[in-house]
């Protein structure tokens, strides 16, 4: 997930010995450089897979400066995605034209080219322009001819579930519901897949952070690449709706508000801009077609980032509260469902109730000093859910 520049400035003691190698070997061919070793390093705020930095050299100009990007891989994430499989990702996207040069590899990250941009904001989403802006760069984004095989949603899915049970001790698989929700994926798997559906290159993680905008030409930039790949484009436009709900630079970044989730008209509009991008007026029947493939693929769109909270929660050393965000997004799904699908099953309230009751039990046997945090924390997470269920059934 992306990242943006903290005010803090770091040390090149934060890298290894084989970044700061290829780091000096590139500022050496740069004539405007006044000293290859002078390298300040930046950490950016707001990334949850990999460390950031901007990597920057005073130059002859005072007023410039050279800068470039270090991406540190973080710890355990390979459960995630094949490495190999995201820098073949990255080199073909380049090819295009898109996104940043790859300039250097090292074993556990690699250097690329910095994009002189503004990496956009949990605001900028809500912006009807900018808005429109997304929406054709999205369509062009999963037009670009990638290697790769198609629909990779529910295999990843499924092996991400594995990975969690076998990380989760018995009462977590319980309290968050895991061996229910392979269910719920064989059963979303049968009511999405369809013949008639679009098939694209997607970015499936298209927040705030992952998109930077030149803003002299208003041109945007998608970035990080970790979890593209093939699949339903209603998927990642559902996914970036989803992504509206989330400010990873606020004081609580694991805190989600889904009354941010956009309105039927802005849906509606970005729809538009999607396919009014291909150079044709699209027809009502194809806006409302995608509309409502749109809202069923945000219910895969909360169990996969729900799965990759519980993951990173046991493997990821980045400070951000991954369970939290996991228990938001399994219970927005629970709310979703039913309003979403019309479907016959557990009610969102009862499986709510059941899932608090079971995590504050577990939280009860917790060391005292923590209890009173813990407790304030369910009462606010109840109360964040009873919002969820009266907007989910009044949204349509």
């Amino acid at each position: 997930m992306g990242a943006t520049e903290s005010p803090v400035h770091g040390k090149a003691d934060y890298l290894p010995g084989e970044a700061k190698d290829i780091l000096k070997s590139l500022a050496s061919q740069w004539d405007d450089v006044l000293d290859v070793n002078q390298l300040q390093v930046i950490p950016l705020k707001g990334a949850m897979t990999n460390e950031v930095f901007q990597i920057k050299w005073p130059t002859k100009a005072q007023e410039a400066s050279r800068k470039v990007l270090v991406r540190i891989y973080g710890e355990g994430v390979d459960i995630f995605f094949d490495r190999n499989d995201e820098i073949q990702t990255f080199e073909s996207i380049s090819k295009h034209g898109q996104g940043p040069r790859l300039l250097g590899r090292f074993a556990n990250g690699r250097v690329e080219e910095f994009i002189r941009a503004r990496t956009l904001s949990a605001s900028d989403l809500h912006d009807s322009d900018i808005s429109s802006l997304i929406a054709a760069k999205m369509k062009e984004f999963h037009d670009l001819d990638m290697p790769g095989p198609k629909v990779h949603l529910w295999d990843r899915l499924r092996n991400w579930l594995g990975e969690a049970k076998r990380l989760c001790c018995p009462k977590e698989v319980e309290a968050f519901y895991l061996d229910t929700i392979e269910k719920e994926i064989s059963m979303l798997e049968k009511e999405l897949s369809s013949a008639h559906q679009r098939i694209g290159f997607c970015h499936n993680d298209l927040q705030y952070g992952n998109i930077m905008i030149d803003e002299k030409t208003n041109s945007l930039t998608i970035i990080d690449y970790e979890y593209a790949s093939y699949n339903p484009v209603a998927y990642d436009i559902a996914n970036h709706f989803c992504e509206m709900a989330a400010n990873y630079h606020s004081e609580t970044p694991h805190i989600l508000d889904f009354s941010k989730y956009p309105d039927l008209e802005k849906r509606q509009n970005f729809v538009k801009a999607y396919l009014r991008s291909s150079g044709e007026e699209p027809s009502e029947s194809e806006v409302e077609h995608l509309l409502h493939e749109v809202e069923k693929y945000t219910l895969p769109s909360h169990l996969f980032w729900g799965i990759w909270g519980i993951i990173s929660g046991h493997v990821n050393k980045i400070d951000f509260d991954y369970k939290e965000y996991a228990t938001q997004r399994f219970q927005e799904y629970w709310s979703r469902k039913p309003f979403v699908l019309g479907s016959v099953g557990p009610s969102p309230e009862s499986v709510i109730d059941d899932t608090m009751e079971k995590l504050m039990t577990k939280e009860s046997t917790a060391k005292s000093h923590h209890h009173g945090h813990r407790h304030l924390h369910s009462r606010r997470l109840r109360k964040f859910l009873n919002l969820a269920i009266f907007r989910s059934k009044h949204k349509h």
